[in-house]
């Protein structure tokens, strides 16, 4: 089998993969955190959590790998202007998703205890769930911007 046809595919399920996941966990927390319900928002963030740990943390390791890879046997520079955009993109996206990790794991954390005791969601989550919902859109518009960046390859000149 062709080697570059084998590196594309990776690259291609790797980006599908970021960013249904990262759609379907903004989703799913979304919903859970509108029923207020911790039993709700406990079990469904214990599964976004894994999801992220699963899915979006190996496409944050295959992205650059197999992007690196394809470049390379394309005979691409990493300078190139929409590569070196995208790689700052990524950059970008993993500055806003670390902490929606973070955020993920306490937002759970929390929700469990609210379960165990019996007592109601604190304020302390709502301000963490409200840093984390708006996290999730810079985040998520730099990787469609990478994807696009992907597809057209436009021809950008940096100054220097």
């Amino acid at each position: 089998m062709d080697p570059e046809l084998i590196l594309r595919w990776l690259h291609v399920v790797g980006a599908c993969v970021l960013l249904g996941t990262g759609a379907g966990i903004a989703f799913f927390m979304l919903m859970a955190h509108r029923s207020r319900d911790p039993y709700v928002i406990a079990h469904t963030a214990g599964v976004v959590v894994l999801a992220d740990l699963l899915f979006t943390t190996s496409a944050v390791i295959v992205q650059p790998v197999t992007g690196a890879l394809l470049a390379w046997q394309l005979g691409w520079s990493l300078t190139e202007g929409w590569i070196l955009l995208s790689l700052v993109l990524y950059g970008v996206t993993g500055v806003f998703w670390l902490p929606v990790v973070w955020i993920q794991i306490r937002l759970r954390d929390m929700a469990r205890h609210a379960v165990a005791t019996g007592g109601d969601l604190t304020p302390r989550y709502d301000r963490l769930f409200a840093i984390w919902f708006v996290c999730g859109f810079p985040a998520f518009a730099a990787v469609l911007a990478i994807v696009w960046l992907m597809l057209e390859r436009p021809d950008i000149v940096w100054m220097g």
